[in-house]
This record gives C-alpha cells, sequence and structure tokens, in this order.
C-alpha cells in the first residue's frame, strides 16, 4: 500500500497546481512539504503519466502534416503554413509571410544570409519582414548572379537589399550574368573584383534562404535571361534532372546532375550549400512537387517552408 499511498499524495500535489492553479509555494504551505518536495513530486507526477501534456494545435496549423513531411525525408523542421486557394500566386504569399516570421524569430546576431536571387517566394518574404532593431545580420550575400533583362532586373537587386536594410546587414550584390555564355566567359568574370568580393563570402555563408525550381523555369526567372536554351533544358530532363536550387541541378533521388552547363554558371555551388549550417527553402505548388521531393533528398535542407497542399502531396 505505500506506492498507491505516495501516488496518492503525488496526485494531490499535481491537482492543485495544475487543476486549481495554486502555485507551488502555496501546494507546499497547505500540504506542509517544502517547495523542494512539492518540484519533485510534480516531475514525478509526469514520469507516473499522472498528469501527461497534450498539445492541441490551432486553427490553421498542420502540426502532424509537418511531422510527416520531416519523417518522409528526414528534414529537420517543415513549416506548412494555410493556404485558400491551391493556385501559385496564393501559395507564394502564404509561405513568404510563414518564412518571414521564422526568419525574424530565429536570425542570430552577425549571421551572413545568402540569398538566391531570382525567386519571386523570397520576395514575398522580404516584403512580409519587419525592420530587426535586436538583431544585426553581417552581409547579406547574393548567391546567383543578378545582372538580366533591365524590366526585370529591379527583383533582384531589391531582393538582395531589401533584406540587407531590414536586417541591418551590409548587402553584397553580385553583378553579373547568372548564366554565361561559355566557362572562359564566365573566369573572365569571376576574376573581376567586385564579384570576387562576394564569392568570397559563399563559405561565410551561416544561413542559405533559397528557391526551388522546377526544371522549367519560372516566370520571373526566364525574362530576366539568366537561363538555358530550350534545348539545353531538354538535355536536362533527359539526364534525370527534376529540379535545381540556384540553378545547380538534382535529380528525384536528391543526385546532382552534372553536366557542362555548371561550368556557365556563376552562383552558389552545391558543394558549398551542403557546407552552410542552416538552409532554408520556400516552395509550393503542384508543378514543384517532384522538384521539391529532389531537393530534400539532398540532404542540404535544415528548412522547408510550404503550403498545406504541397505538403500533402509530398506524402501521400
Amino acid at each position: 500500500m505505500g506506492r498507491i499511498n505516495e501516488l496518492r499524495l503525488i496526485a494531490r500535489v499535481a491537482q492543485m497546481y495544475h487543476g486549481e492553479r495554486l502555485r507551488q509555494a502555496e501546494v507546499a504551505a497547505h500540504l506542509n512539504l517544502s517547495q523542494a518536495t512539492v518540484s519533485r513530486m510534480l516531475k514525478r507526477a509526469e514520469q507516473e503519466n499522472i498528469v501527461r501534456t497534450t498539445v492541441i494545435p490551432p486553427p490553421g496549423t498542420f502540426t502532424e502534416l509537418e511531422a510527416a513531411v520531416r519523417d518522409r525525408f528526414a528534414v529537420a523542421e517543415v513549416i506548412v503554413v494555410d493556404c485558400s486557394e491551391d493556385r501559385d500566386g496564393a501559395i507564394k504569399a502564404r509561405i513568404g509571410e510563414g518564412a518571414a516570421h521564422f526568419l525574424e524569430v530565429t536570425l542570430k546576431p552577425g549571421e551572413v544570409i545568402g540569398v538566391s536571387s531570382w525567386s519571386e517566394t523570397l520576395l514575398r518574404m522580404v516584403d512580409n519582414i519587419h525592420p530587426l532593431k535586436a538583431t544585426k545580420a553581417k552581409y547579406v550575400v547574393q548567391t546567383l548572379g543578378g545582372m538580366g533583362d533591365p524590366s526585370v532586373q529591379a527583383h533582384a537587386t531589391q531582393l538582395t537589399t531589401r533584406l540587407a536594410q531590414l536586417t541591418g546587414a551590409e548587402p553584397r550584390l553580385l553583378p553579373v550574368q547568372g548564366v554565361l555564355s561559355s566557362r572562359e566567359a564566365k573566369l573572365v568574370m569571376l576574376a573581376d573584383p567586385f564579384v570576387r568580393e562576394t564569392t568570397d563570402l559563399f563559405g561565410s555563408i551561416s544561413l542559405a534562404v533559397i528557391g526551388i525550381g522546377a526544371v522549367e523555369p519560372s516566370a520571373l526567372l526566364a525574362g530576366s535571361g539568366n537561363i538555358f536554351s530550350r534545348q539545353e533544358l531538354a538535355a536536362l530532363t533527359e539526364a534525370g534532372a527534376v529540379g535545381d536550387m540556384s540553378l545547380r541541378f538534382f535529380d528525384v533521388h536528391g543526385q546532382p546532375v552534372r553536366t557542362p552547363l555548371d561550368e556557365r554558371v556563376i552562383g552558389l555551388p552545391f558543394a558549398d550549400l551542403l557546407r552552410i549550417p542552416r538552409v532554408m527553402a520556400l516552395a509550393g505548388g503542384a508543378s514543384k512537387v517532384m522538384a521539391i521531393k529532389g531537393a530534400l533528398r539532398t540532404g542540404t535542407i535544415d528548412i522547408l517552408v510550404t503550403d498545406r497542399f504541397t505538403a500533402a502531396r509530398l506524402v501521400a
């Protein structure tokens, strides 16, 4: 009977603390116990399953879906945002909002942030970030060449410089084409001191914020001129590519698809992406499901921000 009596007292302590909302000191005084004893009993109450913690997700959150994606793809963190419409424009807006909040609350002082510049979803994220007062980043580094068609050039420049302003960081732009005509042209551009000043920071990036693209480029990327020809894209598909991160292509199993086209891209190499401590990927939409699956299997992504429709397709 000794154990039953012990458990009965533990249950009474738990009831007073959790059910009657008394402070530990009040429970101790009422039962003539020390506060240290009350604290130990409350821990025992959990160990004995007298007290069980139940998390009730609020409406608009998807903890089970997030857990399913985490388990399926062995990714550390998944943020699934609510979205009323299974439509690209609405999805990008909601993902941008969710990513902005997560970046605001997890950014550490002195971080070097790398951003892939040709992404509409990343632009939506930047639009939703509030100016940070306490936490200041060191640099915001553009990780893919940003020069292109002047009519869309503002997107790449705005994304990098605006994020730098909001985080109190110094922007480091990459003022060259993302895709050069040849390997030789790329080497000439990389020799430019302004370009080298930015690419030298790739190894110091502590947080990369990237988009995941399908082989078929987005309207923004296609309009920028920073893309391969239709024949080259077809060849990538034949080689098994399902998507890209900063124009570094991979197959559905997460293996890099390496072709001579890699030698013409000025941007963050795949090997550098693997070494970055935190990589946050923003992507959603039916057309990107295979690309997201492949990207998650590369082992580079630590945080995925997506929408509920896409998440359901990922684990279907």
